[in-house]
């Protein structure tokens, strides 16, 4: 269920604060994944700065990372983006995500200076001098300055007064995370309301009227069945309270004309049995209405 969005500029301390959250859950007992972009990008065969370089690669590995997410999103277990997520759009799409599960979502800002976090960035080890296990942790590899100034002109800043960005928690390199305000917003808020761009479409006409159809039929065939039996007193139908109460009198051709009236009667008033599971009740009451008038 509960989604949080780490987002901040090159060198901001993004990966230190996931893994700072990720050791805060797993004490609380929570069941913790943490998607890393760090890891997604060797992964997908990319060097670090080529792959901030091209556009393209990262619309591959930001489709990755969301695919992740979505996989992992469930009502109960904690995930974690580690990644820059500077764009406010994708941002926005990981919302949606969460209020489709009826879950809750927040948004850690790594606050830094630029100048401040170019310094960090320096203070990387040269790629020359890693090892193979070093290159493959993203982390450690350092930003060229082309790629780092790129990276911060491009970089969309998180608002609280952003529904998609809200709650905002913004820390600072030398500031503690509030966990419990964090705990807080994921387990104790109420859970983000679904809307209508993350809910399924309802039936088109064509499909009601199909269902429509259907279900009415299935009334009659059970009438038809209890007379079969002997039963020509008030019969139960599923998804009614109201009994079908016909007239023995009544066949099969009679039943069925009364069944056509009401499909006509439904495309015209569509408001009225717009919900299918009103649909047997309706139904029920249509057909001892106008039996009793005959």
């Amino acid at each position: 269920m509960p989604l949080i969005v780490i987002s901040g500029l090159p060198s901001s301390g993004k990966s230190t604060r996931s893994k700072e959250l990720y050791n805060f859950f797993l004490q609380n007992r929570k069941k913790v994944y943490l998607v890393s972009e760090n890891e997604a990008v060797p992964k997908a065969g990319f060097h670090k700065n080529d792959y901030f370089a091209d556009s393209q690669k990262e619309k591959i590995v930001r489709s990755e990372l969301k695919s992740e997410v979505l996989r992992l999103l469930n009502k109960k277990d904690v995930v974690i983006l580690d990644a820059g997520n500077y764009i406010k759009g994708y941002r926005y799409e990981l919302f949606c995500a969460t209020k489709a599960t009826r879950g809750n979502q927040c948004t850690i800002f790594c606050g830094i200076q630029e100048k401040r976090a170019w310094e960090l960035n320096q203070q990387r080890c040269d790629v020359e001098s890693m090892t193979k296990s070093e290159i493959l942790n993203n982390s450690c590899v350092p930003y060229t300055k082309e790629i780092f100034s790129a990276l911060c002109m491009r970089y969309e800043e998180p608002h609280g007064n952003c529904r998609w960005d809200s709650p905002l928690f913004v820390v600072f390199p030398e500031d503690k995370l509030n966990f419990d305000g964090i705990h807080s917003a994921l387990f104790e808020s109420k859970p983000l309301p679904p809307n209508q761009s993350t809910q399924n479409p309802p039936l088109t006409v064509s499909n009601y009227l199909f269902e429509l159809d259907r279900l009415t039929q299935d009334i009659i065939a059970d009438i038809l069945a209890a007379r079969k039996l002997g039963i020509f007193g008030p019969v139960s139908v599923k998804g009614s309270e109201t009994k079908v109460e016909i007239p023995a009198h009544y066949n099969a051709i009679q039943m069925n004309r009364l069944r056509r009236q009401f499909l006509n009667y439904s495309k015209n008033h569509h408001a009225t049995t717009s919900t299918l599971d009103r649909v047997p009740q309706l139904f029920v009451q249509f057909l001892n209405s106008n039996c009793n008038k005959q």
